[in-house]
Parts: structure tokens; sequence; C-alpha cells
């Protein structure tokens, strides 16, 4: 690796819209503060962040079922979650030339702004909550609010969870949406955002079990971003919450952190929420919600592990520790090395030429492997070698070419993208063999 560490975040930033990941929303607009739209492969890394996170907490379980709950609820759910008391950052503003307005917790100096170095004012507390209405009239009585986090929405659905599912604790529920924040200081690209997608399950069990539990599921959430998505242990770390630092609902909480070009940075957080939430919708709403052990006869409200994760964090975390630079002949070849298991496309299909007789057959060489990968046809003008570089920008692992060779032997090449080795692989056997390759590189990466 030539580059810097520091440099990657820019680099980063640059090739996602260059290459189809990220791009600034409403940009012919002038664009929006800390909003993305996701172009064609930042769509498709996203799906596969999604697709195993659902498929490792939900469907490879007994234990944990789905769930999707509406983005706006009735007010009262963040009155009793305690959003509208304690969901507050501490806003400062410039009185100076720029008139910006600041976290005053993120500030190395609370008294002058890091812009102009004009004076700041006192801290004043700020709601981070979207607000809207609701109908058609536009009053106190018709506020609600966009929902700041997936969780209330397991919360308030536990006792239709547990009436329609016959679940028995512990188990949990999952969820996946979009969530909004009006953050005072958003930044590094996709890390911090106003309109985010969040991945959190609910985890029910006895009080008295949650401490183990909550280890177990430490050991869980880490164990997954290595050994799913290929991140290098040493990038990783885990921090645990001191007193001041818990949220409101927190006995212990704590948080997978990824070494981020600019410093440490949370990926995700693991939380013991005890009993809160669920006592505080049962005194707001007046719903019964303890559970009744079947076997004991036991009736509490449970206590609650809660592992979330953001989309958002997870795909800039695989694109910083995929990011990579090689001097290549004199040129500077970059690439994603992305995980098998999250590259957006794992397989290119790419005919030597725009031959009719080279295109017929490499477009069924893409039939043939489209039931098993991810595969993209690509036989845009340039170079081959133009070609395979734009495969490794995008952080594809195998490229297969089709020859004028081809037509005569019914073989083809695979390239592969690390190294850039070639094999000459029959196109009888080219799905065994690269069922074999993404084997044998899953292994090297354990």
């Amino acid at each position: 690796m030539i580059v810097e560490r520091e440099n990657v975040m820019e680099k980063v930033t640059a090739l996602c819209k260059r290459r189809g990941f990220v791009y600034p929303s409403s940009e012919i607009y002038g664009g929006l503060n800390a909003i993305y739209d996701y172009g064609p492969y930042g769509v498709a890394l996203r799906r596969n962040i999604r697709n195993l996170w659902w498929r490792h907490l939900v469907e490879l379980r007994d234990d944990v079922v789905g769930l999707e709950s509406a983005i706006i609820m009735h007010p009262r759910v963040w009155l009793a979650s305690g959003h509208l008391e304690n969901f507050v950052d501490p806003l400062v503003e410039c009185r100076g030339e720029c008139r910006q307005r600041f976290r005053a917790d993120h500030l190395e100096d609370p008294s002058r702004c890091p812009t102009c170095g004009g004076p700041l004012s006192e801290p004043r507390r700020f709601n981070m909550m979207f607000k809207t209405h609701v109908g058609p009239v536009e009053d106190t009585a018709s506020e609600v609010y966009l929902r700041p986090e997936t969780a209330q929405g397991m919360f308030v659905d536990f006792k239709s969870v547990l009436n329609s599912m016959r679940v028995r604790v512990p188990f949990g529920v999952a969820q996946q949406g979009r969530s909004f924040r009006n953050e005072i200081s958003p930044g590094n690209f996709i890390f911090r955002l106003r309109e985010f997608e969040q991945m959190e399950m609910e985890y029910f069990v006895r009080p008295g079990d949650d401490e183990r539990w909550h280890r177990y599921w430490i050991e869980e959430r880490m164990g997954w971003y290595v050994k799913v998505l290929g991140i290098r242990r040493e990038h990783l770390r885990l921090r645990e919450h001191g007193p001041e630092e818990k949220a409101h609902y927190a006995k212990a909480s704590t948080d997978v952190e990824y070494r981020f070009p600019f410093g440490w940075g949370e990926l995700e957080g693991i939380a013991n929420r005890t009993d809160y939430d669920l006592r505080r919708h049962q005194e707001f709403s007046k719903e019964d919600l303890t559970y009744l052990d079947p076997e004991t006869g036991e009736r509490y409200l449970p206590y609650v592990i809660e592992p979330a994760a953001g989309v958002d964090r997870i795909m800039v975390t695989l694109l910083v520790e995929a990011y990579d630079e090689e001097e290549v002949r004199g040129e500077t070849r970059v690439l994603l090395r992305f995980h098998r298991n999250v590259a957006p496309v794992q397989v290119a299909v790419v005919p030597l030429s725009k031959k009719e007789e080279l295109i017929h057959v490499a477009r069924k060489v893409q039939a043939l492997l489209r039931p098993y990968f991810r595969v993209e046809y690509d036989q845009t003008g340039g170079h081959i070698g133009r070609r395979y570089r734009r495969q490794d920008e995008i952080g594809t692992p195998f490229c297969v070419t089709i020859d004028f060779e081809t037509l005569a032997d019914h073989a083809v090449t695979i390239r592969e993208r690390d190294s850039m080795a070639q094999e000459r692989v029959p196109i009888a056997g080219l799905v065994e063999r690269l069922q074999e390759r993404f084997e044998e590189e899953a292994g090297a990466g354990m």
C-alpha cells in the first residue's frame, strides 16, 4: 500500500462519485449538507451489507424475528422514550463574521469559533428530532416527528409480537430502516448524516441474565465484522462507555470502533437498555407489557440488549478498509480490495473485442454465471487493461475474459483482482473453478 491513511478519506470520496457509489443529493441545485444519494454500485454494496446483517442476525437464528415499523409514530412515543427531554446536543453559534453553528462538545476551544476565530455564544440545548405535521392543519395538536432511531417501534410492538408469534424469552426483534437526526455538525462524508439507515435488534432477556447476554452480543458482533465482512481485526477495538457518557436508558454500553483516517469512530453500539423502554411505554400507554414465563409462571418486564449499527457507517468503513493503490508498470493502480461477500460485482465478463462471435460467447458465459454470482458484463470501449482497471476500482474480485482463442479451445481466462494473476479454465468447469477460488480467498482472509 502506497497511499497514506490520512489521505484515504478524500480519495474514497472522489472514487465514490467517479465510479457510481455515492452522489451529493440534489447536486444540480447546489446539494444539501449531510444528505447523499447512492448510485448503482453504492446500492449494491448497501444491499449486500443489509442482506448479510439480516442473514446472520435473523435467518440463521431461531430466536430472532423481523419487524418493519412506521417512520412516523404517535408523538407520545417520544415523550415516553425520553427523546423529547434527552435527545439534545449543546449548540453554540459564532458571534463573529461566519455565524456558523457547532456542537459545543465537539470543539477543542469552546470559546472561539474554529472557522473565523470569533467569540461563541453560550451553549443551548438543541433537540435533534425533525418535526413535521400530520393532517391539513399545522398546529401543535398535529405535530409529529420523523423517528431518530428504529428501536422504539420494536418496543411499542413488543406485545403484538408476543401475541402473534408465541416467542419465548430470550428472543430478539430485528429491524432495518431509515432514521433522521438534525445533526448540528455532520461530516466526514457519510459517517455522520442527517438521513441514514439503521440496523437494530432488541434482544429481550430475563432480568439477571442481562450481563451474560450483553457479553455474548459484544463478542458476536465483533466476530461478524471480522469473519463476514473481512475487516482486519487490528483496525477494530471495543470501547466501554464510562459513567458520564452512557445514555439515559443504559446500564452498560460498549462500542465496536474502527480506526478511520480521522481517528477512532463508533461503528456499532451494543447497549444494555435494562427494562427502561418497556417500563416507560407501559407507564405512558397504560398497557400491560410484562412477559409471563410459561414454565415458571413468573411475570416480569424483560431487560433488553441492543446491538445497533448503521448501513452508512459500515459502508464507509468497508470503502476505507478496501481502498488501496500500487505502482504497476509506471502507473498507479487504484483498487478496492473488497471481501467477496460485500463486493458489488463478484465477477465481470469481459469480451476482448466487440466482434460478434466473441460477444455471443460472452453473453452465454454471463448467463452461465448469473445464477451463482453477482455478474457484470463489460464490453465498453477501451483497451482490455483499462477495463480491468475499472473493475479494480469498483472492487470486482475476478474478471473472466473471452478472447479469440476461446472460439477454438472453449476456455476463458480468469484474472484475479489483487494479484492480477491469470488462469485458463474450460467454460464447462468455470462455475466450479470460480466457486473454488472464492473459497480459497475466504480461507486466506480468515
